[in-house]
């Protein structure tokens, strides 16, 4: 039986997506316009049509967030990890994500 985790919800991280840089960055399909940014999820907890933490999420332009929508889970994975690293970053930085 799988562990029910608080996932973490903030509609203040939700919203520190505009204007930024996509962190994703996929080759052949970024198309670089911040201004088509948002949060996109890349988690793994939970399954069709649900959605991982806020946490879990990267800054992801249209065409690069569409493109993991549509990808397998797998897709992308170095990608992803990096983007996430990238944007938990800026949370730090913008005391969104603190620890300890």
């Amino acid at each position: 039986m799988a562990v029910k985790s608080n996932k973490i919800k903030s509609n203040k991280i939700r919203n520190s997506a505009r204007g930024k840089d996509c962190t994703l960055r996929l080759i052949g399909v970024c198309n670089f316009d911040s201004e088509t940014t948002v949060l996109a999820h890349v988690g793994y907890d939970g399954g069709m049509a649900t959605k991982c933490g806020d946490n879990m999420a990267v800054f992801a332009c249209s065409d690069c967030h569409t493109e993991i929508d549509k990808a397998g889970r797998e897709e992308y994975a170095a990608d992803k990890l990096r983007a996430i690293e990238e944007t938990q970053q800026d949370h730090i930085d913008s005391n969104l994500l603190r620890f300890g």
